[in-house]
């Protein structure tokens, strides 16, 4: 049976079983390029804008990310960011919320910053611009109201209490967001960007991070070296064959933070959202957890409302219970997928644009017919475990963002609490880059470059023994992880998949690539057998993670 206290089990190497070789392409600083900075961030959503921003109060900045702006998870977000920023909100509610749809795994700490710090945040976005949607009828401020945020339009989602998610757009939060943050970025003068970077390692020297062996589309190879380097590099839904997240979320901070010597925890928490447009040969998109809180509803191909028969919210139980629910009637109902129906809803295309356009795009009138649907991997839970200032166990980095473990969401993330996440504790993160490299200044000049730009080699033996089809292996990747790490598991099919990933590791982990795809495959493998182990050492049914050999009651 469960376990009725859950409890945190931290990876290791040990623990994944993999050979660790420390960096993952040759390289000899006598020979790369160097460029220097006071803070590296890596990554170009909320949190790594938000960390950029605020570090570049003390100095230099380098923003890199692995391909554009608009390559991110913070880019595709639709629904919102949840903030108690309405009168009958407030951030001790919004606490409560959170703990409770963590299963008892949050950190009440962290939870505590998040609700408490977040509406300064959103106000923050306001003075910078971002255009949030308004009630109707009041585009401006009324006679009398001293705050902006009084006449923001909020919509309610799963697992919350009270009308809380404040949007833009509709449903294109996250573009108005990623637009906004960027704006900022381009008008600060300490922040250089580097688009087209990919990270391939953080630079360690006797246990200290001190930057990144990067690999950049028209420069090569490039040693960055930064004072405070900040990861905050996104998930890695792309290790599953059904997920929402973009192709560049293949877990390469994760892994490059794993190789580092960082801790890691909760891998084994990744959040499937229930709502993905379900079109037989095109990729899953995000259909919004607004909709149901708008009042959508999910029913099958026979039109029964089947949610109602597995918690006591129905469409608007926490994700997990959501995503179980169709999982399982999809399996009993021998079905590809089950529908959300809108239809009821009036003015839907109005609050809703960018789904509805979407929807026509494959010949589906949403004001007609309901929305074919299936779970997706979304959100990682897991990650690299920071403490409140966003610090890692490794001296020099920090993290943020969807890569960090913060211990806000516990076993299950409450909806629409990442982007206001990766607001709160990315502006932590650049604070405490920033006071780091403030204090580091006193008396002496914090470049020193003569004691950094140390000779650093890595050679690695390279393996003729195989020639890969790395989109095989990829493809083959995925599948095993959405097939035996899913939304369902049990401890067989979990040995299983571990067995597998050391074998493809064995004759995959010892390559030395030259390209991105390459290191991709490599981290993904990485990422891959650290959540599956995980997935196998916690016996525990909690929250996104379901074992049906030791199944719980999530109904109460």
């Amino acid at each position: 049976m469960a376990s009725s206290n859950p409890t945190w089990r931290p990876a290791s190497r040990r623990q994944a079983g993999l050979p660790v070789h420390r960096y993952l392409t040759d390289f000899d600083s006598a020979r790369a390029a160097h460029i220097v900075t006071e803070t590296l961030v890596i990554g170009s959503g909320v949190a790594g804008c938000l960390a950029a921003i605020e570090a570049s109060r003390a100095g230099s900045v380098i923003l890199a990310t692995k391909r554009d702006f608009e390559d991110s998870c913070t880019a595709l977000a639709q629904g919102g960011i949840a903030v108690s920023l309405m009168p009958e909100d407030s951030p001790e509610r919004h606490m409560e919320d959170t703990l409770r749809v963590g299963c008892g795994l949050s950190n009440p700490s962290a939870v505590r910053l998040l609700t408490t710090e977040g509406p300064d945040c959103v106000r923050e976005l306001l003075s910078w611009g971002i255009e949030l949607d308004r009630i109707t009828g009041k585009a401006s401020l009324p006679a009398g109201e001293k705050s902006e945020e009084s006449v923001l339009h909020a919509t309610l989602e799963g697992g919350h209490s009270v009308r809380r998610i404040v949007h833009a757009h509709g449903d294109q939060t996250g573009h108005e967001l990623i637009n906004t943050l960027r704006r900022r970025v381009m008008e600060t003068p300490n922040i250089r960007t580097f688009e087209s970077c990919f990270l391939i390692d953080l630079i360690t020297i006797d246990g200290a991070c001190h930057g990144a062996v990067t690999f950049h589309e028209q420069h090569g190879h490039q040693l960055i070296w930064a004072q405070q380097t900040i990861l905050a590099t996104g998930g890695c839904g792309q290790l599953w064959r059904e997920t929402t997240n973009p192709s560049v979320a293949t877990g390469d901070g994760v892994a490059a933070a794993y190789r580092a010597g960082a801790e890691l925890r909760d891998m084994e928490m990744m959040q499937f959202h229930p709502t993905t447009l379900y079109v037989a040969g095109s990729g899953r998109a995000l259909i919004s957890e607004a909709v149901r809180g708008e009042g959508g509803l999910l029913v099958d191909r026979d039109g029964y409302r089947f949610m109602a028969d597995h918690h006591r919210d129905a469409e608007l139980a926490p994700r997990d219970i959501v995503s179980r629910a169709i999982h399982m009637h999809l399996k009993q109902t021998r079905a590809n997928c089950v529908y959300l129906d809108v239809r009821h809803i009036h003015g839907f295309a109005d609050r809703f644009p960018h789904i509805t356009k979407l929807c026509a795009n494959f010949e589906i009138d949403v004001s007609r017919e309901p929305i074919p649907v299936r779970p997706s991997a979304h959100y990682m839970i897991g990650g690299v475990v920071t403490d409140l200032d966003a610090a890692t166990s490794v001296p020099g980095l920090l993290c943020c963002g969807e890569a960090a473990s913060t211990g806000v969401h516990g076993a299950n993330r409450l909806a629409s609490n990442s982007l206001l996440e990766g607001l709160v504790f990315g502006r932590r993160a650049g604070r405490t880059a920033a006071e780091r490299i403030a204090a580091g200044k006193k008396g002496k000049d914090c470049l020193q470059t003569g004691s950094m730009l140390r000779p650093l080699v890595n050679r690695r033996h390279r393996s003729d023994r195989t020639t890969l089809d790395l989109a095989d292996i990829r493809n083959s990747l995925r599948s095993l992880m959405w097939r035996n790490v899913g939304i369902v598991r049990n401890g067989e099919r979990l040995r299983e998949t571990c067995e597998i990933l050391d074998f493809w590791a064995h004759y995959t982990l010892d390559k030395t690539f030259d390209t991105t795809m390459g290191w991709e495959m490599q981290n993904a493998l990485t990422v891959a057998k650290i959540v599956a182990t995980a997935a196998l050492e916690r016996t525990e049914s909690v929250g996104v993670h379901f074992r049906d050999d030791a199944p719980a009651d999530h109904n109460a």
